[in-house]
C-alpha cells in the first residue's frame, strides 16, 4: 500500500442528492418538496418559534411583571465581614476599593453595610450605602460611617 492507492472507505462517502434534474432521476417535478404550502416556494423561511401552526411556546406563556429601570443594585456586606477582613488584613479604613481588592465585590459594584454580626475593631467604613444597624454598631465602637 502507498499514498498512489489510497482510498476511502466502501460506503463512507457518498454522493450528493442532485435534485430537479428530470423525471428520469426519480427527484425531478416537485423536487423533493411535495405539492403546494409556503415550504415548496422558493424564499421560504419559517418564523422563528413557528410549531407547525399550534400556539408557540412564547405565546402559551402569559406575561407578568416589568424592569424597574431605575433600580440601584446593592452587593451586600455584612459588619462580621469587615471585622474579619480588619482583623486578617490589619486594617482602620475600609473602602470599596479595600473591599474590591479582597475579592469580595467587583470595582463596579455598589456597596451596602449591613448591620448582621459583631464589630469590635474602631472602623473608618465608606461605603454607597449603610443600614441603620450597621451605622449603629460602626459608630458603637467610635468608628466612622461615610457615605460615598
Amino acid at each position: 500500500m502507498d499514498l498512489s492507492n489510497l482510498k476511502p472507505a466502501k460506503g463512507s462517502v457518498k454522493r450528493e442528492k442532485r435534485i430537479g434534474r428530470g423525471q428520469g432521476s426519480g427527484r425531478g417535478g416537485t423536487s423533493t418538496r411535495g405539492h403546494k404550502g409556503g415550504q415548496s416556494r422558493s424564499g421560504y423561511s419559517r418564523k422563528i418559534g413557528f410549531e407547525g401552526g399550534q400556539m408557540p411556546l412564547q405565546r402559551r406563556v402569559p406575561k407578568y411583571g416589568f424592569t424597574n429601570l431605575n433600580r440601584r443594585e446593592y452587593k451586600a456586606i455584612n459588619i462580621s465581614t469587615l471585622q474579619t477582613l480588619a482583623e486578617t488584613r490589619q486594617l482602620s479604613v475600609i473602602s470599596v476599593q479595600t473591599l474590591a481588592e479582597a475579592g469580595l465585590v467587583s470595582g463596579k459594584d455598589l456597596v451596602k453595610i449591613l448591620g448582621n454580626g459583631k464589630l469590635t475593631a474602631k472602623l473608618d467604613v465608606s461605603a454607597h450605602a449603610f443600614s441603620k444597624s450597621a451605622k449603629a454598631a460602626i459608630e458603637a465602637v467610635n468608628g466612622t460611617a461615610t457615605i460615598i
